[in-house]
This record gives C-alpha cells, structure tokens and sequence, in this order.
C-alpha cells in the first residue's frame, strides 16, 4: 500500500479566504483538530505576512507533536529566515518556499528573465534548506507554465536540496487530463528525485478532479482544505479526495492516507464554528442532505438495504448516530468530560472544562433539550476565547413612546464597570452603537449571520459577526453564543473587538 501525503493548508490558504480570518487561539484550537484527523503536514501560515501568523505558527509548533508545521515563503531571504524562526520549536517542520514559473506572472507580476526566476529559486531553496531539513518548493502557476521551464527548474531546485515540488493550478484552469499530462511528464523528469505535489484551486469545479489526476500520473502528495475552504472559488476539498480514496477502492486499490476518516465531520464543524463559512447543505460529504433522504423512492430502498442509495455511511465521517437528547440537568461532571471527549475536546484546561460545565447547567436550565451540538458549541467557545479586554455584563433592549429601539449596556474593562445607553435604526444597530460609545472604538459592521445551533424554538443561537475598526486593515470575526439572539450579538461584537485589541498588541 502506497501512501498519500495529506498537506492541509486551511490555516494559509483556507484563512484567505473572504471572511474566513481565525485568531491565534482558534488557529490553535484547528491545527490540535487537524492533527487528531491524522494530517501529514499542518501549513500552519505564512510567517512574514503579519505578526499574528507568526506568533500562530510558533505556538502550533510547541503543541502539535504528530504532523509536520510548515510555514509558506516567498523565494526572499526575509520571508525564509521569518519562517526558520517561528518553526523552531517544532519537531517536525518544513519551509515551503515559493516563485512564480508562467510567462504572465513573470512578465506583469514579477518583471522578471526566466533566468532570473530560476537564480531566484536555487538561491530560496539552498537557504530554507541551509535552516530546515525538510524543503518544499513550489512554481506558482505551474499549470500555465512552459513545461520545459518546469523541468529545468525541478531538476535545480531537487539539486539544491528541495524534497518535495507542488505544482499548483493556481487559478484552477487545467482539466484533469491537461494536469494528469503535466504530472506525468514532470514525474518521468524527476523520477524518485523529489515526491510531486498538486495544489488544485476550484475555480471551474475541477479542484478534485483535477487532483485525483494528478495521483493517478505520479503525485504523492495533495494540498487541499477542510470544506474546500480558499480564496475566490476554494481549494481541493480534503474531505472529497479522502473519501473517494477510501469508498474508491476498486480505483486506487494501492493507495491509502493516515486520515482518521471518523475525525472529519468535527474537523468539517469545527472551521464552520471559527469562521462562520457554513459548506451549501449539498455539500459532498459534510453537508447537511449529504446523508438525508427525501425521496420515497429513496426511503423505501433504504429501508430495504442501506446501500442501494448510500455509498459510504455516516458514521464513516464521524457523524453521531444518536442525535437525541444526550445529557441533562441531573448529568455531572464525570459524564460531561466524557461526553466531551467523545466529541473531540480531549485537550482542554481543567479551567476550561469547569467554565464549559457551568454553562452546560446553566443551558439544562432554560432549554428543555440539549444536544450534541450544543455541547460542542459551547466547547468551541470556551477552546478557542481570547482574552476578554472587554467582557458583556448585562444589556437591556428597549423601545421609547415612537418605538425607536435603544440599548443599555454594562461591559467591564479591567475592573471597571461602564454603563451607557444609545437608540438605533433598529435593536441591533443600537447594540452596536452602545458598545462602540462605551468601548471608544467605531466598529463597520461587514458582515453578520445568524443561526440555530441545534433544533427548535429554544435552540441556542450562533452569531458571527465581521467588523472592521481601522481604515484599511484587516476586518475581524466574532463569535456570540445564546438563547437569546441580541445578546449572542454583543458578545459577538465585542468579540471581533477583543479580536482586534489583542492582534494589535503584537505589533
């Protein structure tokens, strides 16, 4: 049996996506996830590109012990250096160090000779390698590239120490036998030299495909994202390519991966929670008709033999069989670490364990049922806070005699408690403007979602929200979590804020 090296780059690529930015704790809290799914290599971000990548590459490098943390890289010695430095206290680690190779990101993007472009890449690849044993060298844009530039410069970079070489489709153009030609003549050109890599983006719905492709000419390695997660159209779904590799057998009968495949369906939900990116209900795999059945037709076989209509099973990916009522107000400790433990939460504080314990009762209180996904809502919550610069104390939602809505709020801020009150276009709005009168930030509000957490009326709501509070910088997410959505909207709101206060303490 020949392995396929998973390479997941949720935390780089996938977090480049609109929307889709993670905090240093959430960050984390992924990449422990990722390792319990069994991922090779964990690109973990791009060290030079902001302070907080690298303070979230270097901390993933002190806890994650089972996978390889790699940090990405422009073929410059700054961003190399960067990335050797926030790697150092990783076991196992790789620099994946990057030029473009096609003849329009040469001439406009980079205004540079082919020449120079391959000087260029030995030059990156003999500094990564003289600072990490592992190299990965990638050609942006390979798939649009002369291929006998990209033979020259595979055969330069192997000799100056490059292990692995990705060829992306970088803007998702090729179909896969286009991309199988391309890998098949680079791997008859590099032979065992160096394992091959594609990096499929999914612009024309070909992003899996056009992976499989390139397994079947010779590539040993893919570069994909939980939930297809990337910029514009996504990346190579990890879930899609482990399962047809896995249900497939009859196929890639020689091939295999070490992903624990019961582990996808929390990693799947877990990059929901963080980013608030929920995959389309038909999503393959992890969306949620994936395993539904509505048909009679349909039920009536399923009935009859389950794999008249199912491929693969749910509980394949880790979904619960049992989505009942699975503890209650009389259920203590003991049974909800286990619970919590069942759902993946193994690595949380005691700390942790006893603030999520408390809410657990608190929710047995006021919901008549509770479910799985709301313990594993509130686990998400409490893995993946980060300091609370400003905590909600109480608000208060109102309307005067015209039926103008207005908000009291309390927030607390070092001890001190600070109350005030503002009317809005509508409660929301009003929330909103409170909290930025207290606080004395002015937040834009760029995007915000709401949803039930589990099923009905008293379900928890999940709000997630996007806010931006420095002209031309980065907007940050979010999250609030109640039985009552106003209030999931502050917390919500001043947690993008509290987001934003400790990203800019780095820098």
């Amino acid at each position: 049996m020949e392995m396929i090296k998973i390479f997941d780059t949720t935390l780089r690529d996938g977090e480049q996506s609109p929307g889709a930015s993670m905090n240093t704790e959430e960050k984390i809290k992924l990449a422990l996830q990722l390792e319990r799914l069994g991922v090779d290599v964990i690109e973990a971000g791009f060290a030079a590109a902001s302070p907080g990548d690298f303070e979230a590459i270097s901390r993933i490098s002190e806890v994650v012990k089972q996978s390889v943390i790699c940090s990405l890289a422009r073929a410059i010695p700054k961003d190399i250096e960067s990335a050797a430095k926030a790697l150092e206290k990783a076991e196992q680690k790789r620099i994946h160090t990057f030029i473009a190779t096609s003849p329009i990101h040469m001439e406009f993007k980079l205004k540079m000779q082919p020449n120079e472009v391959l000087k260029r890449a030995v030059e990156a690849v003999k500094l990564a390698k003289s600072l990490c044993e592992d190299v990965e060298f990638s050609c942006e844009d390979a798939c649009r590239s002369d291929i006998g530039f990209l033979k020259e410069v595979a055969l330069a970079v192997i000799e100056a120490g490059a292990k692995t070489l990705n060829l992306p489709d970088t803007v998702g153009y090729r179909l896969p036998q286009e991309l199988g030609c391309i890998i098949k003549e680079l791997k008859a050109c590099v032979g065992d030299l160096a394992v091959l890599s594609v990096h499929c983006h999914n612009d024309l719905g070909l992003a899996v495909a056009n992976s499989l492709a390139g397994i079947q000419n010779g590539a040993r390695q893919l570069e994909c994202t939980i939930n297809g997660l990337g910029e514009r159209a996504g990346n190579t779904a990890l879930e899609e390519v482990v399962m047809i590799l896995k249900t497939r057998k009859d196929i890639f009968k020689d091939l295999d991966t070490r992903i624990n495949t019961k582990e996808i369906y929390a990693s799947s939900k877990l990059v929901a929670d963080i980013t608030g990116i929920r995959p389309q209900p038909n999503k393959a795999i992890v969306g949620k008709n994936a395993f539904a059945h509505e048909s009679g037709i349909h039920q009536d076989g399923m009935l009859k033999h389950r794999e008249t209509y199912e491929i693969m099973s749910a509980n394949d990916i880790g979904i619960p069989q049992d989505n009942g009522l699975v503890l209650g107000k009389h259920s203590g400790r003991a049974a909800f670490k286990d619970k919590l433990i069942s759902l993946g939460f193994d690595n949380l504080s005691q700390d942790a364990i006893n603030r999520a314990f408390e809410k657990f009762k608190m929710l047995c209180d006021k919901k008549k049922q509770v479910y799985d996904e709301d313990i594993r809502s509130i686990l998400t919550e409490e893995s993946t806070k980060i300091p609370e610069i400003f905590e909600l104390l109480a608000m208060q939602i109102s309307s005067d005699s015209n039926g103008v809505p207005y908000a009291a709020i309390s927030i607390q801020k070092d001890g001190v408690t600070q109350i005030d009150a503002s009317i809005g276009n509508g409660s929301v709005d009003a929330i909103l403007k409170t909290i930025d009168r207290i606080s004395g930030y002015n937040g834009i509000l760029k995007d915000y979602k709401v949803e039930a957490v589990s099923e009905g009326k008293d379900a928890l709501a999940k709000v997630v929200v996007k806010a931006e509070f420095e002209p031309n910088k980065p907007a940050f997410i979010g999250h609030g979590l109640h039985l009552d959505t106003l209030q999931a909207t502050a917390k919500a709101y001043i947690g993008a804020l509290n987001s934003y206060l400790s990203m800019r303490a780095l820098m």
